[in-house]
């Protein structure tokens, strides 16, 4: 109760008169007052922040924005809401008629018939200067403020607008949604990078664990979705996963958050590949479609000259090559690699890259890796000397992989001698 006193006393109004009696106005958004195609003296209210001010001698012009769009709606208002509480910066709430813009940079403006200041702002102390491009370096000092800058923003509607995509495109392909642990005893990947959860309590009994055994965050969510799947044909899990690589580049990150799936009763990679291939372009044309403008800025600077080869991906079918063909695509290229390609060793990024480029910056899909590099779960082709399985990374320009998976093994005695074979026999008896 005292919060809710000390905000409304804090509530600035800005309006030299009196407004006379109207209907409610209507809460909306920024983005959703700039999508009206037809505006005709609606009344609405806006609330957001102050992104630029100009003042003419009977005319108040202001620029809000809410987070909600990269473009700010313009506020036209009388000189005599005129204030110097109305600064860059400010959270301000607006009230007035949303009418047509008779300028052509926009389609529609709303006059102002009340403007209230919720919150004050020292422009000059502020750190986000108006009109700067600052540098990503000096955003990182200000984590609190720097979500308001266009390029954070763009980012940030980017990947939840890529999230809500990814969610719907399993929710219409009939797929069910798995929560699966973050504090979990299973270390799925094997490879001991993982992160340890211990109570904060600097009292602890010597050798006893707050769950009776190690817990470690999760890095991966697949053994809980194979469980799923035996009750449920379609399953998926998009959440956070955790990764003790003590490195600083882009492709290793402490956290992220990872898309898995599940699908029973299939029988080959094809039906695997086209549920990669429709995810991707589902949620890139997604985002094309419903951020334009976001998606515009990110090209122009954060990833120049990205805009074509996103479309290009889009309109082709993605090619489809084998581990043995990649492999001889790579012996026979000009270029020098910094690990030499040959037949069993793993691809590496620059290998992947290289692979994508030959195809013409397309999408390609790279199947039936050697037996020995995959985890014994995966289906053996039974294919002679070379002994591969069914296993697939989907490989794009500019990064490499992007998705991974095969078919599991279901023959029980394929599973034993590989067990037997990697001396892990005893660890998975019953």
């Amino acid at each position: 109760m005292f919060g809710a006193r000390c905000l409304l006393r804090a509530l600035r109004s800005c309006s030299s008169a009196p407004c006379p009696r109207h209907r409610p106005a209507a809460r909306v958004s920024v983005r959703g007052a700039l999508g009206v195609q037809s505006a005709n003296g609606e009344r609405v209210k806006v609330q957001g922040w102050i992104r630029s001010i100009r003042s003419q001698k009977e005319v108040l012009f202001l620029h809000v924005n809410d987070g909600s769009s990269l473009e700010s709606l313009q506020v036209v208002a009388d000189s005599s809401f005129d204030s110097r509480e109305l600064a860059f910066g400010s959270s301000v709430e607006v009230q007035g008629q949303l009418v047509k813009s008779p300028s052509k940079k926009q389609n529609v403006e709303l006059k102002a018939e009340k403007i209230e200041v919720v919150g004050n702002c020292d422009a000059k102390a502020f750190p986000v200067k108006y009109k700067e491009r600052h540098p990503l370096e000096y955003l990182r000092q200000y984590p609190h403020l720097r979500c308001r800058t266009n390029v954070l923003g763009s980012v940030l509607r980017v990947r939840s607008e890529a999230t809500a995509a990814i969610h719907s495109f399993f929710k219409d392909s009939g797929f069910v949604h798995i929560h699966t642990p973050v504090i979990t005893s299973n270390d799925c990947e094997g490879a001991g990078e993982l992160f340890q959860v211990e109570p904060s309590s600097k009292i602890k009994v010597p050798e006893e664990n707050f769950f009776n055994i190690p817990v470690f965050l999760t890095v991966s969510g697949q053994l809980h979705l194979e469980v799923m799947s035996g009750a449920f044909t379609q399953v998926f899990t998009f959440g956070p996963t955790f990764r003790a690589e003590n490195s600083q580049s882009r492709r290793h990150l402490a956290e992220f958050y990872m898309v898995e799936a599940e699908i029973s009763f299939l029988e080959s990679l094809q039906d695997l590949m086209q549920v990669m291939e429709s995810l991707f372009k589902t949620t890139a044309m997604t985002v094309l479609s419903n951020c334009p403008k976001d998606v515009e800025l990110c090209h122009k600077f954060i990833a120049p000259g990205q805009k074509d080869r996103l479309e290009h991906m889009l309109k082709n079918n993605f090619l489809v090559i084998s581990y043995t063909e990649a492999v001889e695509i790579l012996k026979q290229a000009s270029q020098n690699f910094t690990f030499t390609p040959e037949w069993g060793a793993d691809l590496h990024t620059e290998h992947e890259k290289y692979l994508v480029k030959h195809c013409g910056d397309i999408p390609v899909f790279v199947i039936n890796y050697p037996l020995a590099l995959k985890p014994f779960y995966m289906r053996d082709n039974e294919d002679g000397p070379q002994h591969t399985v069914a296993a697939v990374d989907l490989l794009v320009p500019g990064v490499g992989e992007l998705f991974g998976g095969s078919l599991r093994e279901e023959r029980y005695h394929f599973l034993e001698q590989r067990l037997a074979r990697l001396g892990l026999t005893e660890a998975y008896q019953w």
